[in-house]
């Protein structure tokens, strides 16, 4: 089936939300906050603050709220041999021109490289690179010998340190059109080089705001709509586009409709659904996803499907399914790092291959890299993703207050034995006259009516009287005693 896409970008003052569509259908959401822009691309002058040498890594102050980390592995050296210790290649105060590769996660900083590196619409400047290079997605080679000549000679006539690399966008482009891309990308990197010797500047290069960098790098030949809804970031992008993808330009839209644009193709409903654990397959059956901090983990479920020939039927089927709908959850939630998928269990070898196929073939969509592992003896699957931003739920949730994160919470019935133990250790410790229970309202009714038999022998035990009192604002797991 052909590929058609269609691109909804959202400006609100406080932030911009950009939504992918493929053949009708939400594919990948990107949100972008004022306050929390990415920080992926931009470049720094930074100061080393701290050597690690026990991780082979080092703290790097970039004027970021945080400071950042840089791996011995993520550190170019002009020196032969190249030292292999953090501690030879690095030493404290020392300045150091860096670039951001990873945003700050959870309670981690940036992660930084020094192999800096600068996109175009076609191209990718690397100022330390030897050679030209061109995406493994060309596989023409006809087409790759043309475009590594187009390369190569810039290079040579304008004396440039330095090499490119064509992304997968510059096949069949127009020569004039790849010089245009190779003068922009120069100019820049010029420019970085001139703001290096400023003594305060800490900020060398800012990637593109979100709205802008999606005609950078998302905009192919498939794209046959990009819909605006706000009159000054039309403008900006349409002028953009005029510079570097004048192609394009006919296919840019001002969306002034008083429907707000995220209801086209149900967008805002897409997103809320994102936000759930549990997706329901149309066969019946249903993923659960749960992200942790060392990975993600997606178990299928045939739930209510059964199969017309057997059960062997109905977990292929459902497997099936489910590998079609992980590729889009996992672009539509932004999941990254290692994602470990557990399929039904197959007994055909030529079914699991199947699956593992319809992985592969869906995620080759995917604007992100991703790898994937042989299915197991166990059913699972190992892939990874790889992860520069922060998940969709990661931008707009944070942990539950009652419950800090792990889903879920003691009930009524626990915290009541809790407090039964409470006390009967408080009133052993300390001579009062009385006890007053403040819980939540779940748990007084509990101590009421289930608990009440146990209250009444414990009030007798203890030979203390207990007074019980609600505290709207405290949660199920959440109680004081006070002593009378």
């Amino acid at each position: 089936m052909t590929m058609s896409e269609e691109i909804l970008i959202n400006i609100t003052p406080p932030e911009t939300r950009v939504a992918l569509i493929e053949n009708g259908v939400v594919q990948e959401i990107l949100i972008e906050r004022v306050k929390a822009r990415g920080l992926v691309g931009n470049i720094y002058k930074g100061k080393v603050c701290r050597i690690l040498p026990g991780m082979q890594a080092a703290f790097i102050d970039a004027g970021l709220e945080r400071a950042a980390f840089l791996h011995a592995s993520d550190i170019l050296s002009c020196k032969e041999p190249k030292p292999t210790l953090i501690e030879q290649m690095l030493h404290d105060s020392q300045e150091i021109i860096v670039q951001v590769v990873k945003d700050p996660m959870g309670s981690k900083g940036a992660r930084l490289t020094t192999n800096l590196s600068i996109p175009s619409r076609y191209l990718v400047y690397i100022p330390s690179l030897c050679n030209n290079g061109i995406s493994q997605k060309i596989d023409n080679d006809e087409e790759r010998k043309r475009l590594k000549n187009i390369l190569s000679s810039y290079i040579t006539e304008n004396n440039l340190t330095g090499g490119f690399i064509a992304r997968t966008a510059a096949e069949g482009i127009k020569e004039s059109d790849l010089i245009s891309d190779m003068h922009y990308l120069s100019r820049l990197w010029n420019s970085i080089q001139t703001r290096k010797k400023e003594p305060k500047t800490k900020l060398l290069h800012e990637d593109l705001p979100l709205a802008i960098r999606v005609f950078r790098d998302w905009i192919g030949p498939e794209v046959e709509r990009i819909k605006v809804d706000s009159r000054s970031t039309f403008k900006k992008a349409t002028e953009f586009a005029t510079k570097l993808i004048p192609e394009i330009l006919d296919r840019i839209e001002y969306y002034p409709g008083e429907r707000p644009i995220f209801d086209l193709y149900s967008v805002e409903d897409e997103i809320q659904k994102a936000l759930q654990r549990k997706v329901d397959l149309k066969s019946g059956g249903h993923l659960v996803l749960d992200q942790t901090e060392a990975m993600t983990t997606i178990d299928i479920n045939t739930g209510g499907f059964v199969g017309h020939l057997n059960l062997e039927d109905t977990i292929f089927k459902t497997n099936l399914e489910a590998a079609q709908a992980i590729c889009r959850q996992l672009r539509l939630r932004n999941l990254g790092g290692i994602i470990i998928i557990d399929f039904i269990d197959m007994q055909e070898e030529e079914h699991k291959r199947q699956v593992l196929r319809a992985l592969e073939k869906c995620l080759a969509h995917d604007h992100a890299k991703t790898q994937i592992s042989e299915v197991s003896s166990l059913g699972l699957v190992q892939m990874t993703r790889k992860r520069t931003r922060e998940s969709l739920e990661h931008v707009l949730c944070e942990p539950c207050p009652c419950c800090n994160g792990s889903g879920s919470l003691k009930t009524a019935e626990t915290t009541c034995y809790e407090i039964f133990r409470e006390l009967i250790r408080e009133s052993r410790q300390f001579d009062v006259k009385e006890l007053l229970v403040l819980a939540s309202q779940e748990v007084i009714d509990q101590l009421l009516d289930e608990e009440s038999n146990n209250l009444a022998e414990l009030e007798d035990f203890i030979d203390r009287p207990i007074r019980l009192q609600v505290e709207v604002l405290y949660t199920q797991e959440q109680y004081d005693i006070v002593l009378i």
